[in-house]
């Protein structure tokens, strides 16, 4: 076997695409990996993606590919899952990334930590069948955790693999994962799923209004992860800190045209984006009110452009009036 053979990785940073990537690793292939950063997915951070890559001795390449799947994430020809979460058309588009980066990097070969019936949408036979015909690269991504239950691949119809080192397991039971972990002394992965907001309710609420609002961009998603979200009106959203923490993240990640609330004294930072309205300002300083001790606070509000700063005094909105804005 030529010591140039190539394999690009899909690395998760959950324990499933790491252990894909050392079987691979291990039968003497140069194994790169990718971790694609989708705004919605628990992804590993740069610092953690860093020490991952020192733990299991393979390059890791961070692709940011949020405003593609935003796109993706508005019509997805596969449909959704039982919320907002389009595991087909996520799967396929981040393959078809893999397979342009396959060709740049002249890797011969894709691995995936896919293991057959442990996501009923996106990890089945048929699905599976799907996502690779639609990517572009039949024949060519090799799943070592079920290689064994899955059709032959190319490279192990011409001997680049050895199918004897792959596995079969199947189902949602990471038990033999686990050992095989201890076995290779890994231990710093994510947790199972990578955590998909797009699996949960309320989350996918958010999402939904803000895609009636033609208002979903990566931007937007950063702020709904941070706070309360408010859809004040069809074109002008709110986020409100729920904590010190949450605060410091919301002014962090403030863009020039976001208007800024903060209230004199305690009490949560406000993020406001959109068409605006006199109307919405006063609007969102009652919902910060809302969260404050005192009955009546003043708000100071830096508005776009210039960020220029005029204060509002606001009572409280009524509980029946949060409610009617809070999703």
């Amino acid at each position: 076997m030529s010591n140039r053979m190539k394999a690009l990785a899909l690395i998760s940073g959950g324990l499933d695409s790491v252990l894909a990537a050392k079987i691979i690793s291990g039968q003497k292939i140069e194994v790169v990996g990718i971790s694609f950063l989708i705004p919605f997915c628990g992804n590993t951070f740069e610092k953690d993606i860093k020490s991952l890559s020192e733990e299991i001795g393979i390059e890791i390449k961070l692709v940011d590919i949020s405003e593609e799947f935003i796109e993706m994430l508005k019509t997805p020809k596969y449909g959704y899952g039982k919320n907002l979460n389009p595991c087909i058309d996520c799967r396929i588009l981040e393959l078809k990334k893999a397979h342009k980066l396959m060709k740049k990097l002249k890797a011969n070969f894709i691995i995936t930590g896919e293991v057959l019936g442990q996501r009923p949408m996106s990890q089945n036979k048929r699905a599976m069948e799907t996502i690779e015909k639609e990517s572009g690269i039949e024949g060519l991504i090799v799943r070592p955790l079920s290689a064994k239950l899955l059709p032959t691949t190319i490279p192990e119809k011409r001997g680049w693999i050895k199918t004897e080192k792959l596995l079969d397991i199947s189902g949602r039971s990471r038990k033999r994962q686990y050992k095989l972990a201890e076995e290779f002394g890994i231990s710093g992965y994510g947790s199972p799923a990578g955590g998909c907001l797009l699996t949960d309710p309320t989350f996918s609420l958010i999402v939904k209004n803000l895609i009636s609002s033609d208002m979903l961009v990566p931007h937007a998603v950063a702020l709904i992860k941070a706070g309360r979200y408010f859809s004040i009106d069809e074109k002008f959203k709110l986020v409100v800190g729920r904590n010190h923490e949450q605060n410091l993240k919301l002014m962090s990640i403030a863009e020039d045209e976001d208007v800024v609330f903060e209230p004199e004294g305690k009490g949560p930072v406000a993020i406001g984006w959109g068409k605006r309205e006199n109307r919405h300002l006063k609007i969102a300083s009652q919902i910060i009110a809302y969260y404050c001790k005192k009955d009546k606070i003043n708000v100071k509000i830096k508005i776009p452009p210039g960020h220029n700063t005029r204060t509002i005094e606001s009572e409280k909105i009524s509980e029946q009036g949060l409610l009617s804005y809070r999703i």
